[in-house]
């Protein structure tokens, strides 16, 4: 039985929409069996269920961030989940939810990590001067894009990219690097987020996309 996947997304969930087609190829070893979106209107929502997969939205609150978690993850163990990820979520986990997977909440973010961490990582990369921008899959810990790295994709920066630009080309690379990252994962076994990281494949060449 292929390991079966939850998935957190706040938004258009083209990354989510990815790995389920990587799914579907017969490229990833897994099964999406439930996604989960603090936001009623997400088009990941609307997107899940065009593909058969079961979506659920739960009501978010600022002031009580660990209900929509203690929730999210209860369905997540029903629904029989061994790996949670993040898809376009938009609010930071909480050590409680972190704790409760430890080693199991995979992310990625649009910057070669270490660099850049946190929001509009592609605008601080250009106000910086890198010529090279990328995106990293990493295995969440307490600490915000700080967890072992699972794989990167490089990109060059060109002279005339604006933000917009630059991130579309990343997210090009990210579709790619989501779901060979989560293979990885998954072949070395789920739960070593935490201890050894492969790193094989961790940064391919510049890609224009």
């Amino acid at each position: 039985m292929p390991p079966r996947i939850g998935v957190l997304a706040s938004g258009r969930g083209s990354n989510f929409v990815a790995i389920a087609e990587a799914i579907r190829r017969g490229d990833l070893k897994a099964e999406i069996a439930l996604l989960i979106s603090d936001r009623k209107d997400a088009a990941a929502l609307a997107k899940a269920r065009e593909l058969g997969i079961a979506a659920e939205h739960i009501p978010y609150s600022v002031k009580d961030r660990e209900a929509f978690e203690r929730a999210a993850g209860d369905r997540f163990d029903e629904a029989g989940c061994s790996l949670i990820i993040l898809a376009g979520y938009m609010r930071l986990l909480t050590p409680y939810f972190v704790r409760r997977y430890p080693g199991r909440i995979l992310n990625i973010h649009p910057s070669l990590l270490p660099s850049f961490r946190g929001l509009h990582a592609q605008k601080q990369a250009l106000e910086f001067g890198v010529k090279i921008a990328g995106c990293t899959v990493h295995v969440v810990t307490e600490e915000l894009d700080a967890g072992p790295i699972l794989g990167q994709r490089a990109v060059p920066v060109l002279e005339d990219d604006t933000e917009d630009t630059l991130s579309a080309r990343i997210l090009e690379q990210e579709h790619r690097l989501y779901p060979e990252a989560i293979g990885r994962y998954l072949a070395d076994g789920v739960g070593m987020g935490q201890g050894s990281v492969t790193a094989a494949g961790r940064l391919g060449q510049p890609d224009e996309g």
